[in-house]
């Protein structure tokens, strides 16, 4: 994504239509907007006849986004586990790791970053109810890496908004919903990490579409990131006013929602009614 928005402010700053540069590499407009979004890998090839395009023959200037280029290519951890990651699903991955925010917004489950193992094989039961013992527990191990991010020495920032209809389904069973319930306590006193309730008493509210992630970056380069996760594919509504649209969505939940500080207290209260 670095790459992309630096070749896409140099393209814009030379006049230079993305027809143009997609007809440089052998390609097309919608190429060169796929590459300038972070949305496919790069060939170090593309890169470089992008930069003489765009006037850039200075050897400091070109070799650190060359060699980010290739950096960009270099498979992720989460490849190990290609057999059960959609292709869809795997751009969202790498967003997801590098990320320094990460705001969400849950109706039907816990946040997957927030699932505890057993929660977490029983949601995925669910989903995919035709796979193998073996699959699903692959499908658990990958969720449980991605869980990393928020305990690793730079932690990701979690704020979730969860509604309590998700909170109140048992998956998994009696026991193994006091078990989420309870690690969801425990988790709210980690310093990165920020959950909300949604209430039924709150009433409606502006994200009846179902659930958001809003992703941020580090990198002032970066722009926000809008995540749609639907049964079988995925949306990134990208336009600034679609982004906009989103974030003002997910303030307004945090403002809906009962306040952070209450929260042990709501999951206790509902550890009681089960």
């Amino acid at each position: 994504m670095v790459v992309g928005t630096r070749l896409r402010r140099l393209r814009e700053s030379r006049g230079i239509s993305a027809d143009k540069a997609g007809y440089e590499i052998r390609g097309s407009a919608s190429k060169i907007s796929r590459m300038e979004l972070g949305r496919v890998g790069f060939k170090e090839r593309d890169v470089a006849d992008l930069l003489t395009l765009y006037g850039v023959s200075d050897p400091a200037e070109r070799e650190p986004l060359l060699e980010m280029a290739r950096m960009a290519s270099v498979p992720g951890w989460w490849q190990r586990y290609h057999d059960v990651v959609p292709p869809w699903f795997e751009p969202y991955l790498g967003l997801e790791q590098g990320a320094g925010v990460i705001r969400c917004y849950e109706v039907q489950v816990v946040p997957a970053l927030l699932q505890t193992r057993s929660y977490a094989r029983a949601v995925l039961r669910h989903v995919h109810p035709e796979a193998s013992a073996e699959e699903i527990e692959r499908r658990v191990e990958l969720r449980r890496e991605r869980q990393r991010i928020l305990t690793r020495d730079e932690p990701a920032r979690l704020w979730a908004v969860v509604d309590e209809a998700a909170l109140r389904r048992p998956f998994g069973g009696r026991e193994v919903m006091r078990a989420q319930l309870r690690h969801l306590i425990d988790v709210c006193a980690l310093r990165n990490v920020t959950v909300q309730v949604l209430p039924f008493g709150t009433g409606g509210h502006g994200a009846v579409g179902g659930p958001i992630t809003l992703l941020r970056f580090e990198e002032a380069d970066l722009p926000d990131v809008v995540y749609l996760e639907q049964l079988t594919n995925a949306h990134y509504p990208d336009r600034p006013a679609e982004v906009d649209r989103y974030t003002d969505v997910m303030n307004r939940l945090v403002v809906d929602a009962d306040p952070p500080i209450r929260t042990p207290d709501t999951l206790r209260r509902l550890l009681d009614d089960l």
